[in-house]
């Protein structure tokens, strides 16, 4: 049905790695994986065996859990996307309580489950974050352009009515001599 690699890390692992909870959701325990190390597994590749289909309207969507914490939604897999590597953004695992000495240790997980296109957030929550940081990046780099121009009107900030072209051009100028300048705003 599908497999996982973790880059650099593991040779692939189908299915059968994989404690089967019902039809449709699969679990990997990451202790027996890599221990108490879960959370230095940053990314993982996740794909579709060639003899399975998904349903049109179904996706393979993936989840991680840190040690008594909830499940976090990474990415789905499509028939139109049958394979992806997702960042692994663990978070950061519950408070434990006090346990009995004869209960199993908790444990970091990532699960698998069949689910609706439609109840999915998005295919690729990692990319989507990317997208968020260089917008908020480019809109402090606008700010603080702007923040060196304006003046004060009792309540009011007043900038100059070009302040946006001027902006725009330098950083359109900014961008074409340095090919690294945007890159920077992206992975800041």
């Amino acid at each position: 049905m599908f497999g996982v690699v973790f880059p650099n890390r593991s040779f692939p692992l189908d299915i059968s790695t994989f404690q089967q909870i019902d039809a449709t959701h699969w679990l990997l325990d990451m202790n027996h994986f890599v221990g108490e190390s879960y959370d230095s597994i940053r990314e993982i590749c996740i794909f579709l065996l060639n003899n399975f289909t998904l349903p049109p309207d179904k996706a393979l969507a993936l989840y991680i859990q840190s040690p008594g914490s909830p499940f976090v939604f990474c990415g789905a897999l499509t028939l139109a996307r049958p394979s992806a590597v997702l960042s692994l953004s663990w978070p950061d695992p519950a408070q434990l309580q006090i346990m009995a000495p004869d209960a199993p240790p908790l444990s970091a997980n990532i699960g698998v489950s069949v689910e609706d296109i439609a109840s999915l957030p998005s295919l690729d929550v990692a990319a989507e974050r990317k997208i968020e940081r260089l917008a908020l990046k480019v809109g402090e780099n606008l700010f603080n352009f702007m923040q060196s121009f304006c003046g004060v009107d009792g309540s009011k900030l007043v900038v100059p009515m070009d302040i946006m072209d001027r902006w725009f051009k330098k950083f359109q100028e900014r961008a074409k001599r340095d090919p690294e300048y945007l890159k920077g705003f992206a992975f800041q």
